[in-house]
């Protein structure tokens, strides 16, 4: 990987050329006359808007920012110091590189001690309760975000208890579901029940298939299948997938609960849970060399 990044940080050096430049637009122009089939006199940029085709510099320079920003990220810039000059430029173009980003090396959960089932419609729907499979304590959560921010809710219909958090304005859907199974387990450890099952219902699958899988490199995902082994150690747990859309009361008041956490006022420093890596790479596109 290292390799890789080096020679994407080479190339965004070169790239600054002219020269260079032409060279790589000669070899986006074949790709472009050998997929369009258009005459040779036909000019580039034509063909790249025909074919919405980013000019290949572009690609090569945003690459390389990502590169170097995911190792300053992980605290490994000191193999890029030759090439720092692109990140300072990154980050003086947006204040969002300067944040902490929600990403970690890799770590892996490889003995999972709850269970994550993905039930039909047909199962929430079919009788006037909870389906069959979700035992104990019944738990929903939710994540939302608006213009105005982000926010999770929680909602334990068995024990009548409502939370809502504030999350800013940099958290994402998904990482305001996870925030909010990860409350919800706090929560449980809080009360300290006695019941032997716990069921928690999500409608967002990307959270529980993150929560199901064997490897993540988010800090988020991570603290939340920790929390979710150390409950599991007194109780048997359920992770549930619930249609968003099906009518089921639980999971209309922990969205409710949602909607009514990013009309709070975020209490700390922006971002809370740090930003999302889908986010950053939306960015580079906007910066000007």
């Amino acid at each position: 990987m290292l390799c890789c990044v080096l020679l994407c940080c080479k190339f965004y050096v070169v790239l600054q050329t002219a020269s260079a430049k032409k060279k790589l637009s000669r070899i986006q122009r074949l790709a472009c006359l050998g997929i369009t089939g258009a005459v040779r006199t036909t000019p580039t940029r034509a063909m790249e808007a025909l074919i919405c085709l980013p000019p290949l510099e572009l690609v090569v320079q945003s690459e390389a920012r990502m590169a170097v920003h995911r190792l300053w990220s992980l605290g490994c810039l000191s193999y890029l110091h030759p090439n720092s000059s692109i990140l300072k430029r990154l980050q003086q173009s947006d204040p969002i590189f300067n944040m902490g980003v929600d990403v970690m090396r890799p770590t892996f959960n490889l003995e999972p001690k709850y269970r994550v089932t993905v039930l039909t419609r047909e199962d929430w729907t079919r009788g006037s309760g909870s389906p069959p499979e979700t035992k104990g304590l019944i738990w929903y959560t939710d994540g939302s975000k608006m213009k105005e921010g982000t926010g999770a809710g929680v909602f334990g219909q068995s024990v009548k208890r409502r939370l809502s958090f504030p999350l800013g304005r940099y958290t994402t859907v998904f990482q305001a579901e996870i925030y909010a199974i990860l409350a919800c387990v706090y929560e449980i450890q809080f009360q300290n029940r006695l019941e032997k099952y716990v069921s928690i219902c999500s409608d967002i699958q990307a959270a529980l298939k993150a929560l199901q899988s064997f490897r993540t490199s988010s800090p988020l995902v991570y603290q939340c299948q920790k929390a979710l082994n150390d409950i599991s150690s007194r109780h048997v747990v359920g992770l549930y997938w619930v249609p968003g859309d099906a009518g089921v009361r639980g999971d209309e008041i922990a969205n409710g609960l949602a909607r009514g956490g990013f009309a709070l006022r975020f209490p700390g420093p922006e971002p809370g849970l740090g930003v999302s890596r889908r986010d950053i790479r939306k960015r580079p596109s906007r910066v000007v060399n």
